[in-house]
């Protein structure tokens, strides 16, 4: 007797598949916006208990040139300060302005009792030498966290300012109750204002933490080990959703923006209303993280509305904080009224 090799499947109905669609496994979504709100609550307490002792926080923003995504930034951060009480100037050099200039301009932010962070928006001009300007910043009103100061803080788990973009990522984790004491966390990315102070922030809350990148041997193995994955890469959907383990938890820092049609039709195939807004607007937002990972993840970070609103609440937080530790140390006098 001759066997036929074709096996016949049952037909499932359509209403079925749909069914089973709608039920298969999404993250729970880590909600930036919420944990922004929460915390800004809590800022604008500090921030009249603070004004109760004379003291108002103040951050002075340094915008160089006429980039729209820097004026963008440095809006939202003035907005953010009126928003608490606090109060902010904004210094607007021209693009040619020189290094000995902003040095000095610098200089002067530091000397001002008023000023209790400094923001220099980067990028700087070809110019101008940044990390001398960025090293100028007092490391008490490095409200950024750049300054080698800072970081050797960090290094050595003593109380200093942190980069405001991984200190969002911890108070991201830490919120919604992840478990980091114990955790295999990943960072996949090794710069110096995210990846290596996000590695030592998870160190010191007792993860064991692996740092990798994009020529890392066996990356999609590493990165199926993690309990906690935080991508940092730069580059759009660059983390494939089976790479990540069913119980992972994953903050994707990456905020990409996708103009060509043919990669916006992959990564958001299974998104069809995000590709509806793509094909009107002709761009879009993608993280480090494929979007289908939503649906491989335990809980995930979206893009945008994750990590982006907490670098600005980290920001606003570490100027409160250098309040504090400037001017009711008994190392200044009380400030005079802002400018």
């Amino acid at each position: 007797m001759r066997l036929n090799s074709r096996v016949e499947r049952p037909q499932i109905a359509e209403p079925l598949v749909a069914l089973c669609y709608a039920f298969r496994m999404t993250a729970r979504i880590l909600d930036g916006i919420k944990i922004r709100d929460e915390i800004f609550a809590e800022l604008k307490q500090e921030v009249a208990q603070l004004a109760a002792q004379g003291v108002r926080p103040g951050l002075a923003a340094v915008l160089v040139g006429e980039n729209p995504a820097s004026q963008l930034y440095v809006k939202s951060k003035v907005a953010a300060c009126e928003q608490l009480g606090m109060a902010s100037w904004l210094h607007t050099p021209r693009a040619d302005v020189s290094t000995d200039y902003l040095l000095q301009l610098v200089d002067d932010l530091n000397r001002d009792d008023n000023v209790d962070g400094i923001l220099v928006q980067l990028p700087l001009p070809a110019r101008v030498d940044s990390k001398r300007i960025l090293e100028a910043v007092s490391p008490t009103k490095d409200v950024d966290g750049f300054h080698p100061v800072n970081m050797g803080m960090l290094v050595s788990n003593r109380p200093g300012l942190v980069a405001c973009t991984p200190a969002g990522c911890m108070e991201i984790l830490r919120r919604n109750h992840i478990a980091i004491e114990g955790a295999n966390a990943v960072v996949l990315g090794r710069s110096d204002i995210v990846g290596k102070p996000m590695a030592l922030l998870l160190l010191h809350a007792n993860a064991t933490v692996t740092i990798c990148h994009s020529k890392s041997r066996d990356l999609p193995e590493i990165i199926r080990r993690a309990d906690i994955l935080v991508a940092a890469i730069g580059r759009a959907g660059f983390v494939h959703p089976d790479w990540i383990k069913a119980s992972a938890s994953v903050i994707d820092v990456g905020t990409n923006k996708v103009t060509d049609r043919a990669q916006a039709e992959q990564l958001l195939l299974n998104f069809p209303q995000r590709l509806e807004k793509f094909l009107a607007k002709g761009s879009v937002l993608i993280g480090d993280v494929h979007p289908d990972a939503v649906n491989t993840a335990a809980a995930l970070t979206p893009v945008p509305g994750g990590v982006g609103p907490m670098t600005i609440t980290m920001l606003m937080n570490n100027t409160v904080k250098a309040a504090k530790l400037r001017r009711l140390s008994g190392k200044s006098q009380p400030a005079a009224a802002a400018r």
